[in-house]
């Protein structure tokens, strides 16, 4: 289980769609976004696609871009940290 403590920014969460755009544009992945905070998310994603460690996230409703680098990963979750914080 996570470390709560350890991160910088309160995450809330959330229940959204997401997408992950890999960086050669060759594919984009759904994803479901299950916590979010300015600094990074949790992301359920599907278990059977490669997914790289950095790819652009992209939040559904607002069409947000942001590069992000994966964290950990863990069965069909993983956390992400935004590369550029806003």
């Amino acid at each position: 289980m996570e470390d709560n403590n350890k991160r910088r920014a309160v995450r809330q969460r959330v229940l959204k769609a997401g997408k992950i755009a890999c960086a050669d544009a060759s594919h984009v992945i759904d994803c479901t976004i299950r916590n979010l905070s300015e600094t990074g998310a949790r992301l359920q994603v599907p278990t059977s696609v490669a997914i790289p460690d950095r790819f652009e996230f992209v939040e559904a409703a607002s069409g947000k871009r942001r590069p992000a680098t994966v964290m950990w990963r863990k069965a069909d979750l993983m956390g992400i940290r935004f590369n550029d914080p806003s």
